[in-house]
């Protein structure tokens, strides 16, 4: 069975290798906190979430790994204007990923990806900072 934390690893360096319309550097991080002055610049994080396991056959479990990937960016401007561009950038993020295998990590394949909510409000209310947050899921069989 591969590692969550190593599975998040492969994940930020594929993004890492991505072109996007806002450049930023994924970093796996797991315990992600940061000041708001940290935001200021566009950080990308990526975190594990969960394991869920079942039973594929007889012979062989199903492993799918859930990874969070967060989204994060203090906007410094009018939300109404900045926020289309942050949620491009998520929506870029989502089609890059989707159907990706992971070079370092080639028994592990993707299988879907969501965003719900879109965005967190009470973020943007409270402090003006954009937060998304991806949850990926790839998996994994082993006998």
């Amino acid at each position: 069975m591969p590692d969550i934390v190593a599975i998040c690893d492969a994940i930020a360096t594929e993004l890492n290798k991505g072109s996007f319309a806002q450049p930023f550097t994924a970093v796996r991080n797991l315990l992600p906190e940061f000041d708001l002055s940290d935001l200021a610049d566009l950080k990308v994080t990526v975190v594990p979430k969960g394991i869920e396991t079942s039973t594929y056959s007889r012979e062989s479990t199903q492993y799918d790994f859930v990874i969070d990937i967060g989204i994060q960016k203090k906007l410094s401007g009018e939300v109404n204007q900045d926020l289309p561009a942050m949620l491009a950038l998520v929506d870029e993020i989502m089609i890059f990923l989707r159907k990706r295998k992971l070079a370092s990590m080639p028994q592990v394949g993707w299988v879907k990806c969501t965003s719900d909510p879109i965005y967190a409000r009470d973020h943007l209310v409270q402090t003006r900072v954009f937060t998304s947050v991806l949850t990926v899921t790839y998996r994994a069989m082993s006998a």
